[in-house]
């Protein structure tokens, strides 16, 4: 047999493991709500090559490839214990088994590792809660396809319904036709249809009612038997305490605005301050995308180094909020064409830095470029640490706060030599390190971090509205802080 005959039969061996991981993945996330990852990136319906990709994935963080005939043994291993809500690291599993001195069969590591979830020790699966979409635009849309998605097991976060201003003639079709397909993200993952006498978008079985408002005032959500919902504002036009409290009618509970609040409105960054949101507080934000990309990775090394002073330089794809060709816009330079220049602009990231980071003493500035691509971005954290230390120390670090750490779920970790923006497309994570571009000199160090402004950040907002209504599970092996 030759070396090519070799390759061929390991990789369909592989890909049959693959397949038969599907429907125990599909089984515990339906009826148990136990959602399997894999260094932080769901299996969960995923495809037989997606599933063997994402294993290889790890070659580039871990230094070596795991197989999933090493990850199997401890997914059946899950199917035969009473497990609870929770979200399970198939990766971290791996890992730490064969670290583990204690000559441990895989079943019974298996057990130990995840006994938080199991027997009476297991939290209740919770009643969905209600959520509501004010504004469908490239950030609403996103988060309605995670929504939608995360639907499966019935239970966790429902979407009720969109609010949008009337827009014409089969004004519900074209939403609808929107959310379907995406030039940047792609085809929607499942069946969409329309029923327009309802005003009603049937989404992978989820039945999401389209109301139609000029104004919050308009709406009592009640009507439409919905109740103690959380509300997601992705317009941006109220930023503030008074007009976000516009949104708290009859049947909404909490209001999430997708932008950089104003005023003592909270900033929240998930992984970073999402614990200190107040159980009675009913109106907050998820920052801006920038934000959201920066304050892990500053974090992460402020813990490890300290950080005396910073400066964030985006360069950042255009917006809606820019001109296709030149005409009036209320700002100088973003008047400008968006496809066809680079355009200097600012950025409130940095000042958004100390609401999230309140310990952070360190002074931090930013400035931003819009460039000619519809996402994706990279911010240039430039830092000047409280000691000295090396490339290899900070690239290390790092890596392992992506595989390890409370921050696993917002900082990514790249070493391909070859990375361009349009890699991270689709990317779940609030930002990616790429290691190859890493710059370390004495006490010096510029990180550059990679980002999907849209579905990166989606995913961050989806997290905080899990943390609030209360049906964002725990991950098992826990990270020891």
């Amino acid at each position: 047999m030759t070396v090519n005959d070799d390759s061929f039969t390991n990789w369909k061996n592989r890909e049959e493991i693959a397949e038969s991981m599907i429907p125990l993945i599909g089984k515990l996330h339906r009826e148990r709500d136990v959602t399997v990852l894999l260094h932080s990136r769901s299996l969960v319906n995923k495809s037989v090559v997606s599933i063997l990709k994402t294993h290889r994935f790890a070659r580039q963080i871990a230094g070596q490839e795991l197989s999933v005939t090493e990850t199997m043994p401890f997914l059946k291993a899950l199917t035969t214990l009473d497990l609870g809500p929770s979200q399970i690291d198939l990766g971290m599993l791996a890992t730490r088994y064969q670290a583990d001195e204690r000559g441990l069969s895989i079943e019974e590591f298996t057990a130990e590792a995840v006994a938080g979830a199991t027997g009476a020790d297991k939290i209740d699966r919770r009643e969905p809660r209600d959520v509501v979409l004010y504004g469908f635009g490239r950030i609403g849309r996103l988060v309605a396809r995670l929504l939608i998605e995360k639907a499966g097991s019935g239970n966790g976060l429902r979407l009720r319904a969109i609010v949008v201003r009337g827009g014409g003639a089969q004004d519900i079709v074209k939403r609808a036709s929107l959310l379907r397909r995406d030039s940047i993200h792609g085809q929607f993952q499942g069946t969409i249809t329309v029923d327009e006498e309802n005003s009603t978008i049937i989404a992978n079985g989820n039945a999401v009612k389209v109301i139609y408002a000029d104004d919050p005032s308009q709406v009592d959500y009640t009507e439409y038997g919905i109740r103690d919902a959380i509300l997601i504002d992705n317009t941006g036009k109220w930023r503030d305490r008074a007009g976000l409290s516009e949104h708290l009618r009859p049947g909404i509970e909490k209001v999430v605005l997708t932008a950089p609040g104003k005023g003592d409105v909270p900033n929240i960054v998930h992984g970073v301050n999402h614990d200190t949101i107040k159980p009675d507080e009913q109106i907050l934000s998820c920052a801006s995308c920038t934000t959201n990309a920066i304050v892990p990775p500053l974090k992460a090394m402020d813990d490890e180094y300290g950080v005396l002073r910073g400066h964030v330089e985006t360069v950042h794809s255009f917006t809606n909020d820019q001109n296709l060709l030149d005409n009036y816009h209320k700002a100088e330079r973003r008047g400008r064409s968006a496809p066809l220049n680079m355009v200097i602009t600012e950025t409130g990231a940095a000042s958004a830095v100390a609401k999230a980071l309140p310990d952070l003493k360190a002074p931090i500035s930013g400035s931003s470029i819009r460039v000619p691509v519809p996402d994706v971005s990279i911010a240039i954290l430039n830092l000047q640490l409280a000691r000295e230390t090396t490339r290899e120390e900070v690239h290390d670090y790092l890596r392992d706060v992506s595989l390890t750490s409370p921050l696993k779920r917002q900082i990514d970790f790249t070493t391909a030599p070859d990375a361009v923006s349009s890699d991270f497309i689709g990317s779940r994570h609030a930002s990616i390190v790429d290691a190859g571009a890493l710059k370390v000199d004495g006490d010096n160090a510029i990180l550059y971090l990679w980002y999907d402004n849209e579905f990166g950040y989606s995913c961050q907002v989806v997290r905080v509205v899990q943390y609030v209504s209360g049906v964002e599970y725990p991950t098992y092996p826990t990270t020891a802080v």
